[in-house]
């Protein structure tokens, strides 16, 4: 059986976005239809970066949920952990178009009914990534699965990934979100968190050495921690902060899934056996590559992949 690159898990969404620009959701009138979810965005852009990735999420019996499956399987990507609930709805994500991160309304149903069944010892036992997210953990059944599969995935030598992509209203509280982060960073994943995400979860400006020494203390070797305009910088435990500037870029399209973008150039240079260095040169590449285009990276992912 093949080797599986990067097994997603996690929420696959239906984003609508808005088409003004510069406005919260209160003045935005029109909004375009994508296909969203941050594990969902990594899937496709590792497949049509050319590596082998599975999709574990869940949908519903619906518009939505066939539109995601078409999208999924046009790009390549394996659907066949793609499950389909009739009594469910595929849930939906209203956001604004701004420069920052953007604002947002969630409609959630179907997402978060992931259960054990869609994520096989055997699948595990084949997969070099297991990719999740905050927002994925943010809800049982899901959270319950996710915690369990990434501890099965861990002791059989997977390599454990995570988008922070905290939010407070997805969670219960703020508490029960730091307690099952905990739980994860026993893992030692390679963590990718946003300025803007640190600022939700601490609910306070931290300096950044305390933002990488509360990772490290939980068990994690590499943090990698995005500035949006800024650039980025990684963290690697007992070692040098390594500090990247962003690719200046002449205007903002669309930040919707920059973070995505970034993440998945790192973690296919990082299957590639590339150094760290490399790894975020190419991450910032991508993102960069996102910024300059509304919905999805343009078919010129391909040719980067070449590059490489």
């Amino acid at each position: 059986m093949d080797e599986i690159d990067i097994l997603c898990v996690g929420e696959v969404l239906v984003d609508f976005i808005g088409h003004q620009e510069g406005v919260l959701i209160n003045e935005t009138r029109d909004y375009h239809r994508y296909l969203g979810g941050s594990p969902t965005n990594v899937a496709m852009n590792s497949t049509r970066l050319g590596l082998n990735t599975i999709m574990v999420a869940t949908v519903g019996d619906d518009g939505f949920g066939s539109y995601i499956t078409e999208r999924l399987t046009s790009v390549g990507v394996n659907t066949n952990h793609l499950k389909v609930l009739e009594n469910k709805s595929t849930s939906v994500i209203f956001v604004s178009r701004s420069e920052g991160t953007p604002d947002f309304i969630p409609y959630r149903s179907a997402d978060c009914c992931i259960d054990e069944e869609q994520i096989s010892r055997e699948i595990l036992s084949r997969t070099k990534i297991f990719h999740t997210t905050c927002f994925a953990l943010s809800k049982n059944p899901a959270q319950k699965t996710i915690l369990k599969k990434a501890q099965e995935a861990h002791d059989l030598g997977c390599k454990l990934s995570i988008d922070l992509n905290y939010a407070r209203k997805l969670w219960k509280s703020q508490k029960k979100a730091f307690k099952v982060i905990k739980t994860y960073c026993q893992f030692n994943p390679l963590i990718k968190i946003s300025e803007d995400d640190m600022l939700r979860l601490f609910e306070k400006e931290l300096p950044h050495e305390e933002i990488f020494d509360f990772f490290h203390h939980q068990g994690v070797d590499t943090v990698c921690l995005t500035l949006g305009s800024k650039g980025v910088k990684l963290s690697q435990k007992g070692k040098e902060v390594i500090q990247m500037p962003a690719i200046k870029i002449d205007k903002v399209m669309d930040s919707t899934g920059a973070g995505d973008a970034f993440w998945s150039g790192f973690l296919f240079a990082y299957i590639k056996g590339k150094s760290i260095n490399e790894c975020l040169d190419i991450a910032l590449k991508l993102a960069a590559l996102k910024l300059q285009n509304v919905g999805r990276l343009p078919d010129s992912i391909n040719i980067l992949s070449k590059l490489l």
